[in-house]
């Protein structure tokens, strides 16, 4: 089949590989990438390099909905579209302009979970399976018909860097291979998504991060292992010397207090100082922080154990 790539970044470049390793047994051809442009200053692109480092046409326009990006696609005579990782908006007279149509990725069980966060929501809302979609694009964001879908559980440890680079990752690559297949040789079904069971959600960035002690150990657990490695669960507070700082809480555990008796002080207190880790009072228990980043005035640190961080700037325990 004569594939059209739309995509970004490293599970773009997954893809892609993907598609160029099985083209010699399966006559897979990858005629065209379609990347958005990067900004100045920005990381160079990996679909995009690792498109021109196997020599294939490379197209980054600032909108597929110009007329130039419906040109570039229809020349490519493609048998089907395949988006991984598309922040670009791709309307619908873009992505039916391949043979077979265009075929997406979401991490996600669609219809749960729609919008650009979609990894991030069922872990901080304490879910344990989430999956991904491959479903048709539609101009309504994530909301075409469905492919198919795999599942996979969110273990009660499990982080966002678990649940995305170890689970959805690469099962997405294989879904799309499974995918293509299915579509192009006239195999797939196509399933309405049901609106009563849609939700929508935004990006997780900073302000949905914010730490609140105040809150259930198990809200605040989630919200940390949702949020790593990014964008990083944070709170402020101050050091010895009365500085605000900004902290970014990384690596931790969780552990319930079963008793009356067993309450260390009040919520948001550091209640021990371990070798390597704090200890953190929250609502029906208490977060042990394993490794965190400060920030001072806008200056940004290194990740360090949260026992070096409380030594550097002169923390104690709640008495």
């Amino acid at each position: 089949m004569r594939i059209a790539l739309i995509g970004q970044q490293d599970f773009g470049k997954a893809v892609l590989h993907a598609f160029l390793a099985r083209g010699a047994s399966q006559g897979d051809t990858v005629v065209g990438v379609f990347c958005k442009p990067e900004q100045p200053g920005e990381k160079p692109d990996a679909l995009r390099e690792a498109a021109q480092a196997a020599g294939l046409p490379v197209f980054q326009f600032a909108s597929l909905k110009s007329e130039e990006a419906h040109a570039a696609l229809r020349a490519l005579d493609a048998d089907l579209g395949v988006m991984a990782y598309v922040l670009q908006f791709a309307p619908q007279s873009f992505v039916n302009l391949p043979k077979h149509g265009t075929i997406q990725y979401h991490p996600s069980l669609l219809p749960r979970h729609r919008g650009p966060s979609s990894i991030n929501w069922p872990i901080a809302l304490g879910a344990t399976e989430t999956g991904l979609t491959i479903f048709r694009p539609t101009d309504g964001l994530d909301e075409g018909p469905v492919i198919l879908q795999k599942r996979c559980t969110i273990e009660a440890d499990d982080t966002l860097g678990d649940v995305y680079f170890n689970k959805l990752f690469p099962l997405g690559v294989q879904a799309l291979l499974e995918a293509a297949d299915l579509v192009v040789t006239g195999r797939h079904t196509e399933s309405i998504q049901d609106e009563s069971q849609a939700s929508y959600e935004g990006w997780f960035k900073a302000e949905e991060a914010r730490i609140h002690w105040a809150r259930h150990v198990d809200q605040v657990y989630n919200l940390i292992r949702a949020c790593n490695p990014a964008p990083g669960a944070w709170f402020e507070m101050s050091d010895s010397q009365g500085r605000p700082m900004k902290v970014s809480v990384y690596d931790c555990r969780k552990h319930v207090t079963r008793t009356f008796a067993g309450v260390r002080g009040k919520p948001g207190d550091i209640v021990e100082i371990a070798a390597q880790s704090i200890f953190i009072a929250v609502q029906g228990g208490e977060i042990e922080v394993l490794r965190v980043k400060a920030q001072i005035g806008g200056a940004g640190g290194k990740k360090v154990d949260a026992a070096t961080f409380a030594r550097e700037h002169g923390l104690r325990a709640a008495s």
